[in-house]
């Protein structure tokens, strides 16, 4: 029965074209309603209102000219009281030459309070005010003047939300750009931090900046971190989180090429070592390239605690990833295949806690971990207020009654909250999501051929760690291959030794400090 018979209209498709968006090209020129006309059919003026122009004579040099800037974008009190009352009511000496070059006079005379820049392509002054820039037109010159009036809204600097530490600054990025390169200067006071601007998308209109030390950091890098970033063409890059995916070199591997942080402390850090550090406007975090193993298995405060306390921490941090990915796939691999390898008395007692259990026990393990999952999920997803009800409902309620219902061993229950716990120490989330699915596929190979399938699995991810690279880096470096560096990888020597960068980055200056004495 077709769908006529139901009385639906046979599809047609759409007479409607889209509307052609209007792309600003070329130079401007010395026809200044020419030059406002083409603004003006770029933003649809007056059918959008958000294109603000003011038409003014500029008293001291006696020239017509137009103010244009989008509202919201640029502030208007700061566009009103710096810019505007000054070209009014201003006026030139009568010993100053008033034939000289008006944009000259009027950046070096009526308008100096202002950060001002000259342009010519109406690519520029369309880029300038969405950025939040006011343009000036002037009548008879082919050059406009651009002042930077931003007067986006933006959070004030709060605490870290997710890399929060016990020891050490209390500072985290927000969504201002500018703010944020602000924070990193406040750690690196240093005239060789070097701040470069990139332009990408189809017409060059989204900009990010990148941030290094051009004494330090190597140059192969810095390029290949720029023409990785230009030769994005999307124009729908809201932020840095959508940036990451598309700089990527293996856009599928479940290991990160770059690290995403919100601690202007930890990318000082990076920076004094050699990476590029990636701002831009909307992101509450920075993108540091490129990215090793040991960035993301070091946390935030490691060099902040003593060596014992710091050390330890990592250790137990190494541990929780070997809990996380292992565990459950050696429990099923124990019991399905190696039961004599367990002692009597326990094999006897996880015997009798399964007897009334009708699943086979990759069933159980499968069901469980979901179900964790699903726990920490709605935790994050559902009002602050009840989450941590969703927590102990989950763990607690559910738990106990899957245990009292035969559905699970308590073993079991056991066994999948360690490997929960130990999934919340690692520090880096998107190695902290890797893991977790690592540890499903550990869960299939253990099912399937026991400790032989587990060993099989894990040979196939070592190798696979030691030629992932990142920007040309290899990612177990400088572990694999050995090169000269600190010895700051699982576990970490007092400050004081460690003296030197590490070499797979290849710095232009190695040493971070003077050797010291008997090392």
């Amino acid at each position: 029965m077709g769908f006529r018979t139901w009385g639906f209209p046979k599809h047609r498709p759409s007479t409607n074209t889209p509307p052609q968006r209007v792309y600003l090209e070329g130079q401007l020129t010395d026809d200044i309603q020419l030059n406002l006309s083409s603004l003006k059919d770029a933003f649809a003026y007056p059918d959008n209102m958000s294109l603000k122009i003011r038409n003014i004579q500029i008293l001291a040099l006696n020239l017509e000219a137009v103010i244009v800037y989008v509202e919201s974008a640029a502030d208007a009190k700061t566009v009103e009281r710096n810019m505007i009352k000054p070209l009014l009511e201003m006026e030139l000496p009568e010993s100053h030459n008033k034939s000289a070059d008006p944009i000259q006079i009027i950046k070096d005379h009526l308008l100096p309070v202002l950060s001002l820049k000259q342009t010519e392509t109406f690519q520029e002054v369309n880029a300038d005010l969405l950025n939040g820039n006011t343009v000036l037109l002037i009548s008879g010159s082919s050059q406009a003047i651009v002042a930077e009036t931003q007067g986006f809204s933006f959070r004030s600097v709060t605490t870290p939300q997710v890399e929060q530490v016990i020891r050490g600054p209390k500072e985290a990025f927000i969504e201002s750009a500018e703010t944020n390169r602000s924070l990193i200067r406040k750690y690196v006071r240093d005239n060789d931090l070097q701040c470069d601007t990139v332009k990408f998308g189809n017409n060059k209109n989204r900009t990010c900046y990148l941030m290094y030390m051009r004494n330090i950091a190597n140059e192969q890098i810095v390029d290949r971190v720029k023409k990785r970033i230009e030769v994005v063409q999307s124009d729908t890059v809201q932020n840095l989180y959508m940036l990451e995916q598309l700089i990527e070199e293996r856009p599928y591997s479940m290991l990160p090429s770059v690290i995403l942080t919100e601690r202007p402390d930890r990318v000082a850090g990076f920076l004094q070592e050699g990476h590029v550090a990636i701002i831009m406007e909307n992101s509450p975090a920075a993108l540091i390239t490129p990215v090793t193993f040991w960035g993301l298995f070091h946390a935030a405060e490691d060099q902040y605690h003593r060596w014992v306390s710091g050390n330890f921490m990592r250790i137990i941090r190494l541990l929780a990833m070997l809990v996380t990915m292992l565990v459950p796939a050696v429990y099923v691999a124990v019991s399905s295949y190696h039961v004599e390898m367990l002692p009597t008395d326990l094999m006897l007692a996880i015997a009798a806690a399964r007897e009334r259990v009708p699943f086979p026990i990759i069933v159980e393990i499968i069901f469980m971990e979901l179900t964790f999952e699903l726990i920490r999920e709605s935790g994050i997803r559902v009002p602050a207020p009840i989450g941590s009800t969703i927590g102990i409902v989950g763990a607690l309620v559910l738990g106990q009654a899957a245990v009292d219902a035969n559905l699970v061993s308590p073993i079991l229950v056991i066994i999948v909250a360690i490997t929960g716990l130990a999934s919340f120490i690692i520090p880096d989330i998107t190695l902290n999501f890797s893991i977790r699915v690592q540890r499903f596929i550990f869960i299939m190979f253990g099912a399937l051929f026991g400790f032989f399938g587990i060993a099989l699995y894990m040979s196939f991810v070592l190798a696979y760690l030691v030629s992932f690279k990142s920007f040309g880096v290899p990612f177990f470096s400088p572990l694999a291959p050995r090169l000269s560096a600190s010895k700051d990888m699982f576990i970490r020597s007092p400050l004081r030794k460690q003296w030197l960068r590490p070499a797979n980055l290849m710095p232009k200056d190695q040493t971070k400090q003077d050797k010291p004495e008997g090392n």
